[in-house]
């Protein structure tokens, strides 16, 4: 965890106002570099130049609360998904209290009949006052605690709207009511029948209904991240030197420590399988359905599960390094992010609701100077239409929807990701993956499965077994996976690797070291003219020959001379050649980037259908490379060595393999979990369907408020004779809000094609 980013825990937000003006109150810190609000997941993530101590946490709560919000340190996930149910339980009582009271002021005001006066005092209006006071005092009490703390802070947001609307509804219907029995009171209000006291209320309720929605769709919205975390159990069967089991905490187990595991049960840690064979669910991590067989030496990861037997495995992360706990990590990181688009968002919902009040306001002011002469047919007076239309335009124009369209389709969208197994790491790469026109991949662990093997050894001075072990002590500094096949083949013929001293590594060409006093190498031709060795009459035909075949050859010095050289060929995995053909016909230029010959990697290009290969390149080069064909369109990188880093850090959207190196996956935007190069074309599928839900939204959001608004403030009332009910203007707001999020929720039903 980043020490100079805090998350803070956020509550009272309702809308995209909201979350700005929290961010707003936090940009003031002056000790903030950046703040990060997200409604959707109810938290700010703050960053600091340096790390952050205990009184700047205090100044960013007080800076909150002030802001009449609640802030509190981060809890733990689950802690928070029971405190939300819990607060989605309080939610759908209010809203029945309030809806069932609400139907009962409704019958009382619109169909019921008049049942008599008590002195001059209706009896019938005054109950619905009584019944409407409840709603508007208890059921309504969040919103009008809410908009003056928004008030004395000087800000703007949905409780605003709200509280003004019921507020004027309210006092209009009362004074209506007790008119007859306050003399104060102005005579044109004894001269009217008209309340808003079903208005009123129905505007609590269908804000409290579409809130208590809205909250349960937030919840599904973040199902995949909080089924991720309930994969990590709380405790594991430590299996003592003594052969005792001793139940204990996963927090306090030890790397290295034995732990069983028996059939039905989720592995708690990462780790290696010592005892015992069985097949593993990894669904859960890498979306993969099959049951994968696994035994001793064979790795499993926290949260996957043992189907069928016991095993025993030993345990090689702490619980805070697991992969499960990285993913959970990222996911919540990525989902914090802010798509440009939303941003835009932030800013229109910053000068949307005064906007809206002083649209409000002419608009009311308008119909009570001239509703006489716009709509003379009218049963209901000027000061009647012109409350109407002042409570219907505040409420319809609640900023609810735009504040959610962008935050949970991102929170749908990398939650999805996540249990498909694309860890995908920001909003960003979504937001790039969209436009992507050309996909680069490297060839080795990416076109090829990773893991070559060594088909031949070519003697030219000395023998075998001491080609072996020279090329078997150097190759033990590096981590490329020709060093792992030179490797595994001395480890098969016997033969141990020499102990080489002052060993160098040449990137993108080999390594050479000291060995009885004579420089001794292993590389490529540019590493033997590098170590200036002399170089045969007639090799490099057969270098050319063998590249034709696929294979790359490794060459092994002593002493200015070539011993002989090693043919290593890889394996092109199983569906990289439909990867590419799917990229293909959705018009995404495909090419090979790598630093092997020209002649083994347009061998493998043509195999897959690439028609463009960059061969020869230099691991400093590949990012000067993409850095060239980002002249031609938005790139992808897919790679996965430690080579990659460079170029995956440039490109627009870096891919990384799930078993690359940790400097690539750090480099990366999106990892493959499952090492699938199908799921490349999967992540930009799915970056596609976000960004298309998130623009989705946005539209109907606008749309909503550019069709609802002008209703409202009775643009049409002439024409129509119509105006729309604040009950009626409540109720399009929330299904607004509702509709998007509902709308966000269907990227639950993507899956990889």
């Amino acid at each position: 965890m980043d020490d100079r980013k805090l998350t803070l825990s956020v509550t009272g937000m309702t809308c995209a106002a909201c979350a700005s003006s929290v961010e707003r109150v936090l940009s003031g810190i002056d000790s903030i570099t950046k703040a990060e609000v997200n409604l959707t997941l109810e938290r700010a993530m703050i960053s600091f130049p340096e790390r952050f101590s205990e009184s700047q946490i205090k100044e960013c709560v007080d800076a909150i609360t002030g802001a009449g919000f609640g802030a509190m340190e981060l809890l733990p996930a689950l802690k928070v998904r029971r405190m939300r149910e819990e607060n989605v339980s309080q939610q759908l009582t209010r809203v029945i209290i309030s809806l069932s009271l609400s139907c009962a002021i409704f019958w009382l005001t619109m169909v019921g009949g008049d049942i008599g006066e008590w002195g001059s005092l209706n009896i019938r209006l005054f109950i619905a006052m009584i019944l409407s006071s409840i709603v508007y005092f208890y059921c309504g009490l969040e919103f009008h605690r809410g908009a003056w703390k928004s008030i004395a802070n000087r800000i703007a947001n949905m409780d605003v709207l709200v509280h003004i609307g019921t507020s004027v509804a309210m006092f209009w219907s009362c004074s209506v009511t007790l008119a007859p029995i306050v003399s104060e009171l102005p005579d044109f209000l004894r001269e009217t029948n008209h309340v808003f006291f079903d208005g009123s209320s129905f505007i609590i309720s269908f804000v409290l209904l579409g809130g208590y929605l809205e909250s349960r769709a937030k919840l599904k919205a973040t199902d995949s991240i909080h089924g991720l975390m309930k994969l990590q159990p709380r405790n594991a069967r430590l299996v003592k030197d003594d052969g005792e089991i001793q139940e204990e905490i996963v927090d306090l187990v030890p790397r290295g420590s034995l732990v069983k595991i028996l059939a039905g049960e989720t592995v708690p840690l990462d780790g290696t399988i010592e005892d015992g064979i069985g097949l593993i669910d990894e669904s859960m991590m890498t979306g993969e359905s099959a049951p994968v067989p696994k035994g001793p030496g064979d790795s499993v990861v926290a949260g996957t599960i043992v189907m069928d037997s016991t095993i025993v495995i030993r345990t090689t992360s702490l619980v805070h390094e697991t992969m499960l706990s990285k993913v959970i990590h990222l996911v919540e990181e990525a989902q914090m992010g802010k798509a440009q688009i939303q941003r835009l968002v932030d800013r229109v919902s910053g000068v949307f609701v005064p906007a809206v009040i002083f649209a409000a306001i002419i608009a009311s002011s308008f119909w009570l100077i001239y509703a006489d002469d716009f709509a003379p047919d009218s049963a209901m007076s000027s000061a009647e239409i012109s409350v109407m239309v002042l409570v219907s335009t505040l409420v319809i124009a609640c900023p609810c929807a735009l504040g959610l369209a962008t935050p949970t389709a991102l929170v749908v969208g990398t939650g999805t990701g996540a249990s498909q197994g694309l860890l995908i790491k920001g909003i960003s790469a979504l937001e790039k993956s969209h436009s992507t026109s050309i996909v680069v991949m490297d060839k080795t662990g990416t076109i090829t499965a990773g893991r070559p093997g060594v088909r031949g050894i070519n003697v030219m001075r000395g023998n075998r077994e001491k080609i072996l072990s020279i090329s078997s002590g150097l190759e033990n500094e590096s981590t490329h996976p020709i060093a792992s096949a030179i490797n595994s083949a001395s480890a098969e013929y016997g033969c141990g690797g020499y102990k080489i001293d002052s060993i160098k590594t040449f990137p993108g060409m080999g390594l050479s070291g000291v060995l009885d006093g004579a420089i001794v190498g292993v590389g490529n031709l540019a590493m033997m003219e590098h170590l200036d060795v002399g170089i045969p009459e007639g090799i490099e035909e057969e270098i050319r020959i063998r590249a034709m075949l696929g294979r790359t050859v490794i060459f092994v010095s002593e002493d200015r001379k070539i011993l002989g050289y090693i043919e290593v060929e890889d394996e092109i995995r199983e569906n990289s050649e439909s990867s590419v053909s799917a990229l293909q016909k959705n018009g995404i230029e495909v090419v090979m980037l790598t630093g092997d010959r020209e002649e083994v990697a347009s061998t493998i290009a043509a195999t897959v259908g690439i028609d463009r290969v960059i061969s020869e390149v230099k691991p400093h080069e590949k990012a000067e490379a993409i850095l060239d064909l980002q002249k031609g369109g938005t790139v992808a990188m897919i790679g996965d060595g430690i080579n990659d880093a460079a170029a995956l850090a440039v490109a627009d959207v870096g891919i990384a393999m799930g078993s690359g190196s940790e400097i690539a996956l750090e480099s990366a935007d999106i990892v493959l979990i499952r090492n699938d190069l199908s799921d490349a074309v999967a992540a930009l599928d799915l970056g596609k369907a976000t960004m298309n839900k998130i623009r989705s939204n946005l539209v109907w959001a606008f749309l909503y408020n550019l069709i609802g608004i002008p209703i409202a403030m009775g643009l049409f009332y002439p024409w129509t004779g119509e105006l729309l009910p604040p009950a009626f203007a409540a109720a399009a707001m929330s299904l607004s809000s509702v509709s998007v999020v509902g709308n966000s929720l269907m990227l639950r039903r993507w899956s990889p094609n």
